[in-house]
C-alpha cells in the first residue's frame, strides 16, 4: 500500500489517497500503460478534482451562475463551472464572488430561496437558504469612518462662512425624521447599504422571500431595569436640587480620577468635550477636584475616566426598523422576525453567536448543510483628502479621481497585488498589506480588477 501511493505521482495534492484495484477488469481503463503498475487513482467513488479549491474565491464552495440573458440561476459546483468554461460554454463575469455566465439558453429551473439579514450598526450578517443546504452567508463590515468626515467639512465650511458675511446662516435645515423627512447622512449610508446587499445578492441568486429581524430598544430600561410606570417621565434628576448634587450622589462623594472624597471645591468634566459633539447629559460628565480637573488638563488623562455607553447601535436599530422593511418591500418579498425569537432557536441549534449564525437562524435555517462565510468589507469610494504637507504652500484638496483606488487588484509582471492607492499625482501606486511602503510605477500595471465599495476578504 505505501509502494502504490508513491506511484500515485499525478494524483493532486489535497486530493484523499484512495487505493484502487489492479485487475484490469475492475479498473476502469481497459488497457494499461504498464503490467501490474497503477498510475492514476481510478477509483469510481472518488473525483480527483473534488478537492481541489480555488483559493482566489473567498465566497463559499458554490460558483454562481447567470443565464444567456444575465439573469441568476441555481449555483452550481467548481467542478461543473470548470466543464463549461474549458468547453466554451461558458463566461466567467465576476471573480469576486465567483460567477460565470452561459452562453447558451438553458432552462429556468428554480428552487425556492429565503434570505435572512441580521441588520447592525456596525455588522450585517446575511445567509440565503433552501430546504437542503445554505448558498451563501457571511458578514458585511460596514466603514465607520463617515461621521468624522462630515465633522471636518463642517469645520472648514463655518471657517469659510465666516468669511462670507452676506450669506445666510443655515442650521435647522433638516427635516425630522419622525416626521417621515431625511435621516443623518451617516444614519441613511448605513440604511442604504443594507438594501444594496440584498440587492447585490439578488444579482448573484434567485431569491424568492426574504426576512428581517426588527428590534425596539428601551434606552431607559437598559440604564435602570426596574424602571417602570411613572418614572420613565421623572428623568434622572429628579427629587435633586440640580446637576451638580445630582453628579454627587451618582459618584457617592468621591472624585473619579483619585477617588479621593470632597476636599472643598468641586469641578463638573465633560468626558467627550462640547467641541468635538459632547452633550450636558449626567452621563457625559463626571466629578473631579479641582486640583485633579488642572492636572487632567494638563497631563491628558481623560483616557481614565469611565465613559458611559452612548447606546449608538441601539438607537439606530430604533430609528431604521420599519424603514429597512418597507425598502426591502419594493424588491422582494420581505417578512420581518425579533431578537429574541432568534436567540432562542440559535440556543436550541447550539450555535455560536455570530452574525451569520443568525441571519441563518432568521431565514428559517435548521439542518441545512452550511458553506463557507464570506467576509466582506465596505469601502469609501471616492479618495478625496486634503493634503497638507506641501513644501510652505496652503493646503489644498486633493479632489481627482484616479483610476487605481485602495483595495484594487493590480497584476504586475504576472503577479497579484493589493492595491493601497496612489500618490504623486497617480504616477505610483501603493501595494501590500502590512506597513512596509512598497510601490510600483503605474506603467507597470498589467491589468487592474475594480472592487468597487464592498470588497470581499480572503
Amino acid at each position: 500500500m505505501q509502494k502504490l501511493s508513491e506511484e500515485l505521482k499525478n494524483t493532486p495534492t489535497d486530493a484523499p489517497q484512495v487505493c484502487s484495484s489492479v485487475n484490469p477488469k475492475v479498473s476502469r481503463d481497459e488497457s494499461q500503460s504498464a503490467e501490474g503498475i497503477v498510475l492514476t487513482d481510478d477509483n469510481l467513488e472518488v473525483d480527483q478534482r473534488q478537492q481541489r479549491v480555488d483559493q482566489s474565491q473567498p465566497v463559499s464552495d458554490n460558483v454562481f451562475v447567470l443565464d444567456n440573458l444575465g439573469e441568476p440561476l441555481m449555483p452550481t459546483n467548481p467542478r461543473k463551472s470548470r466543464i463549461l468554461l474549458k468547453e466554451g460554454k461558458a463566461k466567467v463575469v465576476k471573480r469576486r464572488p465567483f460567477t460565470i455566465q452561459l452562453l447558451y439558453s438553458s432552462g429556468h429551473y428554480k428552487q425556492d430561496i429565503i434570505l435572512g439579514i441580521d441588520p447592525g450598526y456596525a455588522n450585517v450578517g446575511f445567509s440565503a437558504i433552501t430546504k437542503k443546504q445554505e448558498l451563501i452567508a457571511g458578514t458585511l463590515e460596514l466603514e465607520n469612518g463617515m461621521k468624522k468626515r462630515l465633522e471636518e467639512k463642517k469645520m472648514y465650511r463655518k471657517a469659510r462662512r465666516q468669511r462670507l458675511w452676506y450669506r445666510k446662516s443655515r442650521f435647522k435645515n433638516r427635516a425630522n425624521a419622525r416626521e417621515g423627512g431625511t435621516l443623518k447622512p451617516s444614519v441613511q449610508r448605513r440604511l442604504d447599504t443594507h438594501t444594496n446587499l440584498a440587492k447585490r445578492l439578488m444579482k448573484l441568486l434567485p431569491i424568492t422571500k426574504g426576512i428581517v429581524e426588527v428590534a425596539n430598544f428601551d434606552i431607559q430600561k437598559i440604564n435602570n431595569p426596574e424602571i417602570c410606570g411613572k418614572e420613565y417621565q421623572q428623568g434622572n434628576l429628579y427629587n435633586y436640587k440640580n446637576l451638580q448634587s445630582y453628579i454627587i450622589a451618582r459618584e457617592h462623594g468621591k472624585c473619579q480620577l483619585c477617588s479621593k472624597e470632597y476636599d472643598g471645591k468641586w469641578n463638573l468634566h465633560h468626558i467627550i468635550s462640547r467641541s468635538k459633539g459632547g452633550t450636558d447629559k449626567p452621563d457625559n460628565i463626571v466629578l473631579l477636584h479641582e486640583i485633579c480637573h488642572k492636572r487632567l488638563h494638563k497631563e491628558n488623562l481623560g483616557k481614565k475616566l469611565k465613559k458611559a455607553k452612548q447606546f449608538k447601535a441601539e438607537t439606530f436599530m430604533s430609528t431604521i426598523r420599519w424603514r429597512l422593511v418597507n425598502m426591502l418591500q419594493e424588491i422582494v418579498s420581505v417578512e420581518f422576525t425579533f431578537g429574541y425569537l432568534t436567540n432562542m432557536k440559535r440556543n436550541e441549534l447550539d450555535l455560536e453567536k455570530t452574525h451569520y449564525n443568525d441571519a441563518f437562524v432568521i431565514a428559517g435555517g435548521n439542518s441545512q448543510k452550511r458553506c463557507k462565510p464570506t467576509n466582506i468589507l465596505q469601502k469609501k469610494r471616492n479618495n478625496r483628502c486634503l493634503q497638507i504637507n506641501r513644501n510652505g504652500f496652503k493646503p489644498s484638496i486633493r479632489r481627482q479621481r484616479y483610476s487605481i483606488q485602495p483595495k484594487d487588484v493590480i497584476w504586475v509582471n504576472g503577479k497579484e497585488y493589493l492595491s493601497k492607492g496612489t500618490f504623486v499625482k497617480g504616477r505610483y501606486v501603493r501595494y501590500g498589506e502590512d506597513k512596509k511602503k512598497e510601490w510600483f510605477n503605474v506603467k507597470l500595471v498589467e491589468k487592474v480588477f475594480h472592487v468597487g465599495g464592498l470588497v470581499y476578504k480572503k
